[in-house]
């Protein structure tokens, strides 16, 4: 059976990057819980990550206080998914070519 220290205060741990079940038991193991307000039926998500916490990791906590989680980034926060980079850009300026007429790319050639 594991038992929980009995300091007044904690230290939020890093929540961000685990699954919701690694969250949950990183929390219980410093005597706090958790709340997701993006999730009404947090009890039930497993294996989302977390992407945001409140308070931040390393902040002194009474224990038994509530820490708050997120499971989505927020309007305008990200989220966007990993983009390619356009560096180094294609030069600037030039002529445009002039593409041949689309039809045969090899015309008979008759000998009469």
């Amino acid at each position: 059976m594991h038992t929980t220290p009995t300091t007044p205060e904690v230290r939020v741990p890093r929540l961000v990057g685990l699954m919701a079940m690694d969250a949950r038991e990183a929390a219980k193991s410093r005597g706090l819980s958790l709340i997701a307000p993006d999730r009404p039926d947090f009890s039930l998500v497993v294996v989302d990550y977390v992407v945001r916490q409140y308070p931040q990791p390393g902040t002194p906590v009474p224990r038994d206080s509530t820490v708050a989680i997120w499971f989505d980034f927020g309007e305008g926060e990200g989220g966007g998914g990993v983009r390619e980079p356009r560096i180094p850009r294609p030069p600037s300026g030039g002529r445009p070519r002039a593409l041949d007429e689309p039809g045969d790319p090899y015309p008979l050639v008759s000998s009469a």
